[in-house]
């Protein structure tokens, strides 16, 4: 009994405590909640512990006559497959062992194990089983985790083979990876054995692409040729539709006539025929218009078979934005846009030069030019590109330079007569034009003439108007200069050269006052984008007919850009760079002016303003193999990603 007591009263004064506690805290509000992450992780263990022990597992699946032991419910939770084989009245919710087919056991085990452990490895001889067997089981993050290994595997040899296999199975991953792998390499793809059996509707999707990696558009026509060949009597039934793929405009005169037109299938396709005729009767367009051709030139093949932006002009109101659309170039050879020099945050004028891929919507850095130049123009002629003018932080310039892209390096060449900042320049049959520009003194009227072949300057006519932050373009046979300041306030006015006249002539003014404004040529329209008027820069836009000596409004940019520089290309007009009154701005953007918007493309390195911008017919795989010479500015992609204050 003495040892007894103690015991109740423990029980008695324990009781006692918890009544006070819970009187306590009853009168307390505050909550816990309490969250073991771990848990899930523990419990996974034991599970997978269990079925090492084959404990509690009410399950087996049969492949090939091997058994495979599992718990119903691990594996209804980690795959929808098994989820409706248990749990949807199947036949198989009720019975103890499953037979499955299709799937290899060693798959299986593989994917159970991950299952139960979160770990599996992918290797190069599994990794298409596992595929298979995952998407069967409808476990996507092993599929997509297959499809990510396969996307680092991809040649030009396997290529096809892969593209196959990922469209039986629907792997979209994989599909959109060797589909992008195959317009990458198309020049090596598509003299493979394997290239010429894969079926129509591929062929056609990847034929379609803006971004098709083609020398000319002659490969693509040849490529259907050489596709149907193989079997003319199953295949000449899609031609009309891959034939649609072929942007027949680029291929020019001679070889839609002397090629094409003649060739045995396309001669005996009635809609292949119209197609030839309708694209020949679009490549002379403005003439058949009744348009002079003292006004506007016949559009030509650039030497990589894209229309040159400074000569195609599209004047007649039946040409339908399908048949634009077949006019554009493809990214591979629609040339790069330069963005040179200019000045940033710091104050400095910029040496560095960088480049545009289309293709792969990314800058890269090219060498620097021998001087820094801000405020510089910056034009392309014969393949080659200039940066004339500008001031280098210290003293106006009257040097100039060209840039070879086959050899990747800057040369100096004949200085200008006058040195200047704020000059634009242009080409005009064969031949550079510095126009006006100013100093800290004087805005210059002032126009001089670079002859390419002799290396020498001269000066040609005088603007009618000093003009300095003036913008110009070359357009059929003349010379724009758009806008600018004449000393005292920015200008309105526009006048035009004829360099067999020698003489400048007052045109149509715009609709806003612009000095450092961009100015670009497409589908023979004048271009001048934003710029600064008295007050602040300028989001406003328009462009110039010059049938009409009309200015009309396009859309804005998305932000004010002063000092921006523009060029065109692709179809589109691009605004780099600037200043948008309080900071200097790295964005661009591209205006397409089949749906009037402009849309934002990637960023350039450097935050630039008073950049000299230019359009040239070059490729960019051409500026990589003169790599070596680029030092230290390399070829690196750049992102965009400094900060313009």
């Amino acid at each position: 009994m003495d040892n007894e007591a103690p015991c109740c009263s423990n029980v008695l004064n324990k009781k006692s405590i918890f009544e006070e506690f819970e009187i306590a805290s009853g009168s307390c509000d505050h909550t816990v909640e309490f969250r073991n992450d771990e848990q899930p992780i523990e419990i996974m263990k034991f599970m997978k512990n269990f079925r090492d022990d084959d404990n509690l597992c009410d399950v087996e699946l049969e492949i090939d006559g091997d058994v495979i032991r599992a718990h119903r419910y691990i594996l209804a939770a980690a795959s929808p497959y098994f989820r409706a084989m248990f749990t949807n009245g199947m036949l198989e919710m009720t019975k103890s062992r499953i037979k499955l087919n299709d799937i290899s056991k060693d798959s299986m085990e593989e994917l159970i194990q991950f299952i139960y452990s979160n770990e599996i490895t992918i290797r190069g001889s599994n990794v298409q089983s596992l595929l298979f067997a995952a998407s069967i089981l409808q476990m996507d993050n092993i599929a997509t985790a297959c499809q990510q290994f396969l996307t680092k595997t991809i040649t030009v040899q396997n290529c096809i083979g892969l593209h196959q296999f990922a469209e039986t199975y629907n792997c979209t991953h994989l599909l959109s990876a060797t589909d992008n792998f195959a317009v990458d390499n198309f020049q090596f793809i598509r003299g493979r054995a394997d290239f010429s059996k894969i079926p129509a509707n591929h062929l056609r999707g990847l034929l379609m692409r803006s971004d098709l990696n083609v020398n000319n558009e002659a490969e693509v026509f040849e490529t259907i040729i050489d596709w149907i060949t193989v079997d003319v009597k199953e295949r000449e039934r899609y031609l009309p539709e891959l034939f649609d793929t072929v942007r027949l405009p680029l291929l020019g005169w001679n070889y839609l006539i002397r090629i094409v037109n003649q060739h045995p299938l396309v001669k005996q396709n009635a809609i292949c025929r119209e197609r030839v005729a309708d694209s020949l009767f679009h490549t002379l367009a403005p003439n058949k218009q009744g348009t002079s051709s003292s006004n506007l030139d016949i559009p030509e093949s650039g030497q990589y078979g894209s229309m040159t932006n400074s000569t195609l002009s599209i004047q007649s109101p039946i040409v339908s934005a399908v048949t634009l659309h077949k006019m554009r170039p493809r990214k591979s050879v629609a040339g790069i846009i330069f963005c040179a020099g200019g000045r940033g945050t710091l104050g400095d004028p910029f040496r560095s030069v960088e480049a545009y891929d289309w293709r792969k919507n990314q800058w890269f850095s090219i060498a620097d030019m021998t001087v820094q130049r801000r405020h510089v123009g910056v034009v392309s002629a014969l393949g080659d590109l200039y940066a004339i003018g500008g001031h280098d932080g210290v003293t106006h310039l009257c040097s100039a330079e060209m840039f070879s892209p086959a050899e990747g390096v800057w040369r100096r060449i004949s200085s200008m007569s006058t040195a200047r900042r704020g000059i634009a320049v242009a080409t005009l049959d064969a031949a550079i034009y510095a126009v006006g520009g100013l100093d800290d003194s004087t805005c210059f009227k002032t126009v001089e003439r670079y002859d390419i072949e002799l290396d020498k300057w001269s000066t040609v006519a005088d603007m009618t108007i000093q003009r300095g932050g003036v913008g110009v373009s070359a357009l059929g046979k003349y010379l724009f200069a758009i806008g600018g300041n004449d000393g005292t306030s920015s200008l309105d006015t526009c006048e035009r050269f004829d360099p067999l006249l020698d003489r400048w002539k007052i045109i149509a003014r715009m609709q806003n006052r612009r000095a450092g404004a961009g100015v670009a040529v497409l589908d023979g329209h004048l271009y001048a984008i934003g710029g600064f008027d008295d007050n602040a820069p300028l989001a406003t836009c328009e462009k110039y007919d010059v049938l009409s000596d009309i200015w009309h409004p396009i859309a804005n940019m998305n932000s004010p850009r002063g000092g921006v520089g523009v060029a065109s290309m692709g179809g589109k007009v691009y605004a780099i760079g600037g200043h948008d009154g309080s900071r200097y701005l790295n964005t661009v953007e591209s205006y397409d002016p089949l749906t009037n918007i402009w849309t934002a493309v990637a960023d350039i390195k450097e935050c630039r303003a008073g950049a000299g911008v230019s359009w040239a017919d070059c490729r960019v795989d051409q500026l990589l193999s003169a790599r070596p010479h680029f030092g230290e500015s390399g070829c690196a992609p750049s992102t965009g990603s400094s900060q313009c204050i």
